[in-house]
């Protein structure tokens, strides 16, 4: 089932049992890819539903941090359950210790470039990864790694 398929099936379902936070978590991601449909003038594929979710669960994750800086604990409330919802569709994230690994392995070829191999690392952990890591920890992960030697 493609991950269109599977949201429209989930949007049904929250809509009969009457769930109101995954209605509308679902609604706005079913727009925000339909207005990415329009602009690509393409169906979507599901690595554009990725992208989609990616950038969805990311303005959660924003607007969790600006209530919870206002003191508006409702507000973050309601975006983390959203964000949970969203949180179903998106790949399992690797763990730190997984992270470590793949940035060794990744990085390990590229010690005798220096430090300007840090990009190359990076985006290749990015591409190959992408949903499942976070690019500051990425980042931050081959630093480290680089620096080390």
């Amino acid at each position: 089932m493609s991950t269109a398929e599977r949201i429209e099936k989930d949007y049904l379902d929250a809509y009969k049992a009457k769930d109101k936070v995954r209605l509308g978590t679902l609604r706005l991601l079913k727009t925000a890819a339909k207005n990415l449909q329009v602009e690509l003038m393409r169906p979507l594929t599901d690595a554009d539903y990725m992208d989609v979710l990616l950038k969805q669960a990311k303005q959660r994750q924003d607007s969790i941090e600006q209530y919870a800086a206002a003191n508006r604990s409702d507000l973050a409330e309601q975006e983390a359950a959203e964000l949970a919802v969203l949180r179903e569709y998106l790949p399992q994230p690797l763990t730190e210790e997984e992270l470590l690994d793949v940035v060794e392995k990744t990085v390990k070829p590229l010690l005798g470039e220096g430090m300007k191999a840090m990009g190359k690392a990076i985006q290749a952990i990015m591409a190959e990864y992408r949903g499942r890591v976070d690019g500051k920890a990425v980042s931050d992960a081959v630093k480290v790694r680089f620096q080390k030697g």
